[in-house]
């Protein structure tokens, strides 16, 4: 207990103690005593003591179990009617400390707010976060004495502090004095396991690695207080699986939670291991790792990674393959044996040819899935050049091999290669075959003679010839000698003509067993001939009865031969007979006139015969006739209808024409 010593110098009549938290208690005589233990360093309390003439307030600090120490003002003693003195603050509000997860009942009281002055009617008013504001309900306060009551167990992780205001208050409601602030800290207790949140948790280590090499970090999180031994944690390995080739490979720091190995290189071997992953179950304890402390616990992954310690090698020196001739793909896969991880360029194969490929026939590739080598033809091999080859392989991996590591006479193999003889076709020479003619030349006239002869120069055997393909069907051949020839006339202007190019194709037959073709294509350039006479166009044109522009129609002309067999055109009129011409033709240019009316003329049909002759030699003329319908016309609409009894050729019209003039005119 700890004296306090008060006196009015007046008897201290009705001398009464408060005190600012219930865990304390001061008896009439002033002895200090502690309801419960307090190992609260820091922890400060005030007393209040009160008579009927002075009062005055001590503020204790509790600094340890060693060591007390009180700050008591001296004795107030009071001369004279002067009254009672005031303090400068008249509300006293320590700060509280509340133990987190209390147990009922509540509410609790957990603190008191003093005042050093008595006045009738006067209230304590508590207010903020916890009390009229969210989280609301959880202090409260008597008006009158100012005991500070906690209504339900309070969670530190939730809130650590709460910030409150006191003041007091007359019977109105009028503040007198405050607000004075009132902190509550709410003290951790050991509630929260630690916990590992960063999972999963894997690590790799390269095989081969020096003892002590840092494979990761496991750190838990623990919400108690971070200052307090309830969230100092310490780290243990409780498990490792599998327990070969040493039941302890690995250890943790039990500080900072990194995860080490501990085994020499040589026991580090991935090849020679049961399995190349291990697990550990990590437990994290808090309270420094003190057996009342509480754990969590993780399982971390760790992987030991592969190096390129172990070259790929052959499983045998020699490997056969077949292929026969004119054929490509792959004709044998090598295979191969890696005691490293599959999944690394460690164990991975790069395959090369280093002999034996002067044409660059063969190829070889890795399968992904397999790791062989397939060996693949990729230029058609000629049994009649050579039947038999022999390529050198070496094999090596994707990453280079570790330095005092390097690759032996089992990373080479030998490929020997047989070349099978097979029946080819023909081969025209040269293919496509070209050859320029006249069109309608004579049926039976000679083309060409084509040439094929039979790779298989070592089975001696004939060759007979035949159409393949002859759209038009003007060509035939010689089955013995190749001879090609015409059995029709070959037209430049067919439709099976492309660009002045007829095409067809022929095979060319051995006599093996069973036989072997070859085609052959004949590409025929047709030169022009004048056999087509022009054509005129358009045929028909209209023209109103009273038509002030008399230009009737622009005539064009086309030809289906090539120049100089087509333009420029001759245009010409038959001749008119009768006192007057009605119309004429005037070229226009190398393919185009236009036909003129020399005067309107009546509603009917006119049959005007034209001429036009193109510019080859010799030339060939087309005779046609142009069919006008003259035609009445009113309000921009044309009428033909009546023109359709009427029919006049050029001649009768001049005729009649001709007897009209005569009457009109004597």
């Amino acid at each position: 207990f700890l004296p306090v010593v008060f006196d009015d110098c007046q008897g201290n009549s009705k001398l009464s103690f408060e005190v600012s938290n219930p865990d304390f208690k001061v008896e009439r005589d002033g002895s200090l005593f502690a309801l419960r233990n307090v190992s609260d360093a820091g922890r400060a309390l005030f007393v209040h003591a009160r008579t009927e003439r002075a009062e005055d307030m001590a503020e204790i600090l509790i600094v340890g179990a060693d060591e007390k120490r009180t700050a008591l003002k001296e004795i107030f003693k009071l001369e004279g009617n002067f009254g009672i003195p005031r303090q400068k603050r008249a509300i006293l509000a320590t700060p509280i400390l509340i133990p987190e997860n209390q147990r009922p009942p509540f509410p609790r009281s957990v603190g008191k707010v003093i005042r050093s002055e008595r006045t009738e009617g006067a209230k304590f008013r508590l207010s903020g976060k916890g009390v009229d504001e969210d989280p609301k309900g959880i202090f409260r306060i008597n008006e009158i004495s100012g005991d500070v009551s906690v209504t339900r167990a309070l969670d530190r992780e939730a809130i650590a502090n709460y910030e409150l205001e006191v003041e007091v208050t007359d019977l109105s409601g009028k503040i007198v004095d405050g607000p004075v602030r009132l902190d509550i800290s709410v003290i951790d207790q050991n509630d929260n396991r630690p916990m590992f949140k960063e999972g999963p948790y894997v690590g790799h280590v390269m095989e081969g690695s020096p003892t002590g090499t840092t494979v990761m970090r496991m750190t838990a999180f623990d919400a108690d207080d971070a200052n307090t031994d309830n969230a100092l944690l310490r780290y243990n390995i409780l498990k490792q699986t599998p327990t070969k080739p040493s039941p302890n490979m690995f250890y943790i720091d039990p500080e900072k939670g990194d995860i080490v190995t501990v085994v020499s290189p040589v026991l580090l071997d991935r090849e020679t291991m049961e399995t190349p992953k291990y697990e550990l179950v990590v437990e994290a304890k808090d309270m420094g790792g003190l057996d009342v402390g509480l754990t969590g616990t993780a399982t971390a992954t760790i992987l030991i990674d592969d190096k390129n310690d172990h070259p790929p090698e052959f499983t045998k020196r020699e490997f056969q393959a077949t292929v026969k001739e004119g054929v490509t793909g792959v004709i044998v896969n090598l295979t191969v044996g890696d005691r490293d991880d599959p999944a690394t360029g460690a164990w991975r194969a790069v395959y090369t040819i280093i002999n034996g490929n002067p044409g660059q026939s063969f190829e070889i590739h890795t399968n992904p899935q397999t790791n062989e080598g397939m060996l693949s033809v990729v230029k058609p091999l000629d049994y009649e050049i050579s039947a038999f080859h022999t390529l050198l392989i070496k094999v090596e991996n994707e990453d280079p091999l570790i330095p005092d590591i390097a690759y032996g006479p089992s990373s080479t193999a030998t490929v020997q290669i047989t070349v099978e003889d097979v029946n080819e076709g023909p081969v025209f020479h040269p293919n496509p075959m070209a050859v320029t003619k006249q069109e309608n030349i004579p049926v039976g006239s000679v083309v060409l003679t084509v040439n094929a002869t039979d790779p298989d120069t070592l089975q001696h055997q004939t060759i007979r010839y035949s159409v393949f393909k002859d759209p038009a069907g003007w060509l035939e051949i010689n089955p013995t000698n190749g001879t090609i020839g015409t059995t029709a006339v070959l037209d430049r202007e067919s439709p099976y003509v492309h660009n002045n190019i007829y095409t067809a194709q022929f095979l060319a037959i051995d006599s093996g067993n069973p036989p072997a073709t070859g085609t052959g294509t004949l590409h025929i350039t047709l030169e022009d001939v004048n056999d087509n006479i022009p054509s005129l166009y358009p045929t028909l044109a209209k023209v109103c009865d009273d038509a002030k522009d008399l230009r009737v129609v622009v005539l064009g002309a086309s030809d289906k031969d090539l120049h100089p067999n087509t333009d420029p055109f001759k245009f010409e009129l038959s001749k008119q007979s009768g006192p007057e011409k009605l119309w004429r033709i005037n070229k226009l240019n190398n393919t185009h006139a236009q036909v003129v009316l020399l005067q309107n003329l009546q509603k009917a049909h006119y049959n005007i015969p034209i001429s036009v002759t193109d510019s080859g030699k010799p030339p060939l003329t087309n005779n046609t006739e142009l069919k006008l319908q003259v035609c009445s016309c009113k309000k921009s609409k044309m009428d033909c209808s009546a023109t359709d009894a009427l029919h006049i050729s050029m001649t009768l019209i001049l005729l009649s024409l001709g007897s009209l003039f005569c009457k009109s005119f004597p």
